[in-house]
């Protein structure tokens, strides 16, 4: 029996061992998947705006180029001003009275009152050039850089009186042949400047409006001399 039970599984395998394996297949159902081929959309591209306006711009406040006093005349000072802050200045000057003390102090020995004036008569003294001489005190004046700036004078404050004087000669025949030369000698006549230095006051500075600024006027007039001809 025992003989028996060991063919058995011998012979199981021999049978099954021999059966060939049976083919698998693959089945396939129905179309196969449509591709899709939808083109990128094209944008139009932005539109382009104008540039924006340029605005003017705002106008800056203060002081005119040139005064109402100087509209009618060449000179750069002006004796005489409708228009002269005077309220405004006192009030400034008693609001900052020791700093424009200290300012006025500066320039007050500058003051040629007491200059020595030329000869009233061509007794004494010949000038090879006419000129007037005179001692004003410009309400209005027009500094080395070209603007125009409010002079402190005739201010009256803490018992004071706030005065610039200065000396000013003005050749007459400016450019003209000197009157007192031989005609054989090429001259002309040639004005002559000074720089001075005043005291002004800027109504538009709020913190400080007082400082001391340069200014170019006529001095005296010479006769420039040049060279010596003869005529025959």
């Amino acid at each position: 029996m025992a003989f028996l039970y060991l063919v058995v599984p011998i012979l199981a395998n021999v049978v099954f061992g021999d059966k060939a394996p049976q083919a698998t297949s693959h089945v396939s159902y129905g179309s196969p998947a449509p591709t899709y081929h939808h083109p990128e959309p094209s944008y139009h591209p932005q539109p382009s705006y104008h540039p924006q306006p340029s605005y003017h711009p705002q106008p800056s406040y203060g002081e005119p180029e040139v005064p109402a006093c100087a509209a009618n005349t060449t000179k750069t000072w002006c004796l005489e001003d409708e228009e002269y802050p005077t309220y405004e200045l006192k009030h400034a000057v008693n609001s900052h009275f020791s700093k424009v003390i200290d300012l006025y102090a500066d320039v007050a020995d500058l003051n040629t009152e007491n200059s020595v004036e030329r000869p009233d008569t061509l007794e004494e003294e010949t000038y090879l050039c006419p000129s007037e001489t005179s001692y004003v005190r410009p309400l209005r004046a027009q500094n080395t850089d070209g603007k125009w700036r409010v002079i402190v004078n005739n201010i009256e404050t803490h018992y004071k009186t706030l005065t610039q004087t200065t000396r000013i000669e003005e050749c007459t025949t400016s450019g003209e042949a000197c009157p007192k030369v031989p005609d054989c000698y090429d001259t002309k006549c040639l004005q002559k400047s000074i720089y001075h230095r005043f005291l002004v006051y800027d109504p538009y500075d709020q913190y400080f409006p007082f400082a001391v600024e340069t200014f170019k006027l006529p001095a005296s007039c010479a006769c420039l001399l040049g060279a010596y001809t003869i005529d025959h």
